[in-house]
């Protein structure tokens, strides 16, 4: 089965939770560029081709014991959730194989105690997050653009705990409900050019694949992946073949893989 990267086409963070969480409304949109993993039960839990603890995590909450293969497609920490969506998928796949399988709320809470991310990757279609990114609510895209995400050379993920360190030191979650409601009237306009930008990362190759021709350009998550979104395959081609000097490149869609 494919585990799909995602990005988050709007990313607006607010104050800290009761729970030590962020406040977030973000718009998951998952991507045709995807891990494939396989599952099958086993005398003991074992990940061959890609060593992933999440996986191994969220297989343990689940119960029984696993061989997992993944084969490796999505860029590593780079912010398109490779890691939450193959614990998802590795998830949907073992459970499918229980006597009694989970129901989808039961399967769902399970999947947020992995990570907040990780229940997107059990939906189908793009996804409005809130609460602490894992509270879902279908929404209605246009979904007929291209993407070309850009991975910049020599640029290494910040650790998730340092990129929210550094938004709680420059009091990034000022005017959060404002952003948030921005976000949501994009949403209800379908224009995806008007999402609010990534409160948590930014780069300046946003700047540029938009120069190139995106409608829309921003850091997926906590970075540093950056992606365009283009209106035709054709275009986003051109864009790639501009940029390719700045770092590695991936032309994909949107996708409905659920």
């Amino acid at each position: 089965m494919i585990a799909p990267a995602k990005i988050n086409l709007a990313l607006v963070v607010g104050p800290t939770r009761p729970d030590g969480k962020h406040e977030l409304t973000t718009v998951y949109q998952a991507l045709e560029l995807g891990d494939e993993i396989d599952v099958e039960p086993a005398r003991e839990t074992h990940v061959e081709g890609f060593e992933d603890t999440i996986v191994r995590s969220a297989l343990a909450l689940l119960g029984g014991e696993w061989r997992v293969r993944i084969e490796k497609r999505i860029p590593v920490a780079a912010g398109l959730g490779g890691g939450s969506s193959d614990a998802a998928t590795a998830l949907r796949l073992a459970n499918d194989q229980l006597a009694a399988p989970l129901p989808a709320e039961a399967l769902h809470a399970l999947a947020a105690r992995v990570g907040a991310d990780v229940p997107f990757f059990l939906r189908s279609g793009p996804q409005l997050g809130t609460g602490d990114g894992s509270e879902l609510e279908r929404v209605e895209l246009p979904q007929d653009y291209t993407v070309l995400l850009l991975l910049p050379t020599g640029v290494t993920k910040s650790s998730t705990a340092d990129v929210y360190a550094a938004f709680d030191v420059r009091d990034g979650s000022a005017g959060y409900a404002g952003r948030a409601a921005a976000l949501r009237a994009a949403l209800a306009s379908g224009d995806l050019a008007a999402l609010p930008p990534n409160d948590l990362a930014t780069s300046p190759l946003a700047d540029r694949l938009r120069a190139a021709g995106a409608f829309r350009a921003d850091v997926s998550g906590a970075g540093p992946i950056v992606y365009g979104l283009f209106e035709t395959t054709d275009d986003a081609a051109r864009a790639r073949t501009a940029l390719d000097d700045l770092g590695e490149t991936w032309i994909t869609k949107p996708a409905w893989y659920r």
